[in-house]
């Protein structure tokens, strides 16, 4: 019985680790290369990287095209990780539902009751939504960070421009000189300039792309300056106003919350141990003097 039992066990284990390898070993070119390195014939490289294809596209394939444009508005917030383009995220996400599926499976075999059940559906669709829930958390965090640079950022471009460099070399000043997500933007929509896409697509396209209200608003006015003609030093200087006004009453808004945010602990956990160390000593001296009585 127990044979049997590994037996099952292994049939299950056996095809998720193969197709988990699969899903994280994407890059072709290192795999050619070790291939190559060791003497192996193209054979089975095309026979491991046609596995993979045909699941990516299979993935792709039963992923609604909303969902999956949804996704890729949360790497491109997220900065686009390499070695986490999308079709790899859209791959192995139903490789974690097939984990969590295992997992709920051998849950109900033990003990098959509704609890278990429901624990089952609930681990699988768990599963398969973690890298959202990464991902989100990941291009929020990322966006909070753009947001506090921001001015900073507005003021370092306010100066060079003051002293005489163009918009574009303050932009690459600032981002050569930044080390934050914000000058990763910077930088890359340089290279888009510079690799032929306008300024203003290069511009709208960066403030798509991170998805920042007061960073949307600064290239907005961008834009109208450079269609208008309008000085950028005085652009800049009134965004940078903006911008720091924005950025002082979000933390006084934060500083407001506090009191709130404090109130539960406060009376769950802060207090009552408070009353625990205050009256615990005066009530066991009274209840020992009644009990003397």
């Amino acid at each position: 019985m127990q044979t049997i039992a590994y037996a099952a066990i292994l049939a299950v284990i056996a095809p998720l680790s193969i197709m988990t390898w699969l899903a994280f070993t994407g890059d072709r070119a290192g795999l050619r290369n070790i291939q190559s390195n060791l003497g192996l014939g193209p054979q089975a490289a095309g026979s491991v990287l046609s596995a993979t294809g045909e699941f990516a596209a299979f993935s792709r394939r039963i992923t609604p095209k909303g969902y999956a444009a949804w996704l890729d508005k949360h790497l491109a917030g997220a900065g686009r990780p390499k070695d986490w383009p999308l079709g790899r995220v859209i791959m192995v996400k139903p490789l974690l539902a097939l984990a969590g599926a295992v997992m709920g499976i051998f849950l109900v075999a033990g003990s098959p009751t509704a609890i278990n059940v429901v624990l089952m559906v609930g681990i699988t669709a768990l599963a398969y939504f973690v890298p959202d829930i990464l991902l989100r958390n990941h291009a929020q965090k990322r966006r909070e960070a753009i947001k506090l640079e921001l001015p900073d950022t507005l003021d370092q471009m306010l100066i060079s421009v003051q002293a005489g460099l163009g918009f574009e070399t303050a932009m690459a000043r600032a981002g050569q000189n930044g080390k934050g997500p914000l000058a990763e933007e910077l930088i890359r929509t340089l290279q888009d300039i510079q690799v032929g896409r306008s300024r203003k697509d290069a511009y709208l396209a960066m403030a798509q792309r991170v998805d920042v209200p007061d960073l949307r608003s600064f290239v907005r006015a961008v834009v109208q300056a450079d269609a208008y003609g309008i000085a950028i030093a005085n652009v800049l200087n009134s965004q940078a106003k903006d911008m720091r006004i924005k950025r002082r009453q979000r933390a006084e808004e934060h500083a407001m919350k506090m009191p709130v945010k404090m109130l539960f602990p406060l009376i769950f956990s802060i207090l009552p141990t408070l009353f625990i160390v205050v009256l615990g000593p005066t009530v066991m001296s009274i209840m020992s003097v009644f009990a003397n009585k």
